[in-house]
């Protein structure tokens, strides 16, 4: 059975890390801007700029793994703690729309509410964002990863989109993260329903 704990009292738990303590990442989190599909922002007063400690650690090492095969380039967090009020928030706009099979739904629990998940994309040196062939948060076909070849054939996406694309993915995956199918920028690390079960919960 999952624990639960308030975000108000992360701090005290050890099981979570700052993102500040992890070199080598910029941190620019959407959903404390209004530069996201909601359009304002959902996180401040709170403090999201949290993951636990064992995606934490899968990050240093997608870190090191970018450094050592393209130096210059790094990760840019856009998401990781998301608060289980928060998920309740993102859900409750998303009512009435075709856009729900975007989230997970906030009874069972998001991954990032768990510290467990991160959205991410790469910059180069400039701090420019590499061109992934959508912005974050584009909740278009264009954005699945699964449907990439498809895009390349219509023209959507072009090849050096997909392959800013696949080196995201192959950085998070020496990392120990695990991508999925819809959106190119969210990240899991380990197993959902274990995480869902064992990990503690933060709302």
């Amino acid at each position: 059975m999952s624990r639960t704990q308030s975000v108000e009292s992360i701090a005290e738990n050890p099981d979570f890390r700052r993102l500040a303590s992890i070199d080598g990442i910029g941190v620019e989190l959407r959903y404390a801007s209004a530069n996201n599909f909601v359009g304002r922002d959902l996180y401040s007063p709170i403090d999201c700029a949290w993951l636990h400690r064992n995606a934490a650690e899968g990050l240093e090492k997608s870190v090191a793994w970018l450094d050592q095969q393209r130096p210059g380039l790094r990760p840019l967090v856009l998401d990781a703690l998301r608060p289980q009020r928060v998920q309740e928030q993102l859900w409750e706009a998303l009512q009435g729309t075709a856009l729900l099979g975007y989230l997970a739904n906030p009874v069972r629990g998001s991954i990032h509410s768990f510290g467990m998940a991160v959205d991410i994309t790469l910059v180069d040196g400039q701090g420019r964002e590499l061109d992934m062939g959508t912005p974050f948060d584009d909740l278009t076909e264009r954005s699945h990863p699964a449907l990439e070849h498809l895009m390349l054939a219509r023209g959507e996406l072009n090849a050096a989109q997909v392959a800013n694309r696949q080196l995201l993915r192959d950085a998070m995956a020496h990392g120990g993260f695990q991508g999925i199918n819809s959106e190119w920028w969210h990240y899991d690390y380990g197993d959902r329903d274990v995480v869902r079960a064992e990990y503690t919960r933060v709302l």
